[in-house]
């Protein structure tokens, strides 16, 4: 019997998850779909950062204690740095957990994991709890940063009824979100790899990760 976590990658994972909820609720999953082209369309993936551009600077309070710099943090090394919705998204909860997976070869490779969601910080604590996470886990409140990295987009009024926790998560009743974008980042500062998926369900691989911290 397969399983998602026998799947091999990372996208096989959400990819099988994805499909369970096109099962489950397909109209609703049609809903979803829609509004995600919507946003492919829009054209905003292509408005942050590339490849080569200087990662702007950002100090935001750590989860498990104290502020987190940018800047300082690279100061040891490389940073992957990954924006994620929040701990109510399960595509998200995977992801992580992956990363987490990988956590002693990026460390081994010189680099620092960080993730970034808007949440308040009790549930990015949640979130380090329920992923057994060992990275420090940001509270990006107001999506400062992730507009400095030109990621937000507002929920459409189509879905807030199917997603009435993310104020709550959030604080705030903007409804906005980030892209779940992971940025690579040398020691200075250029950006040495960017996935920006305005899919939510598509995520960067754990492998790219390492195939771009390893690369000369």
């Amino acid at each position: 019997m397969t399983t998602l976590a026998n799947l091999t990658s990372l996208q096989d994972q959400l990819d099988a998850f994805k499909a369970g909820r096109a099962a489950a609720n397909p109209d609703l999953f049609a809903l979803r779909q829609r509004e995600t082209d919507n946003l492919i369309a829009s054209g905003i993936a292509k408005q942050s950062f590339s490849i080569g551009e200087s990662a702007p600077d950002f100090t935001l309070p750590n989860a498990q204690g104290g502020d987190l710099t940018l800047s300082v943090t690279l100061k040891k090394g490389p940073v992957v740095l990954t924006f994620y919705r929040g701990e109510w998204c399960p595509y998200c909860n995977l992801t992580l957990a992956a990363y987490q997976s990988m956590l002693p070869q990026i460390q081994h490779a010189g680099a620092t994991l960080i993730a970034v969601s808007p949440q308040q910080p009790d549930f990015a604590r949640s979130m380090i709890d329920k992923a057994n996470l060992t990275f420090p886990v940001l509270s990006d409140l107001g999506n400062h940063v992730a507009r400095r990295y030109r990621l937000v987009f507002t929920l459409p009024e189509s879905l807030r009824q199917y997603s009435a926790v993310i104020p709550q998560s959030n604080g705030d009743e903007s409804w906005e979100l980030p892209m779940p974008a992971t940025f690579v980042i040398q020691p200075d500062g250029a950006i040495r790899l960017a996935f920006i998926p305005p899919d939510y369900t598509q995520r960067l691989e754990p492998s790219a990760i390492m195939a771009a911290l390893t690369q000369g």
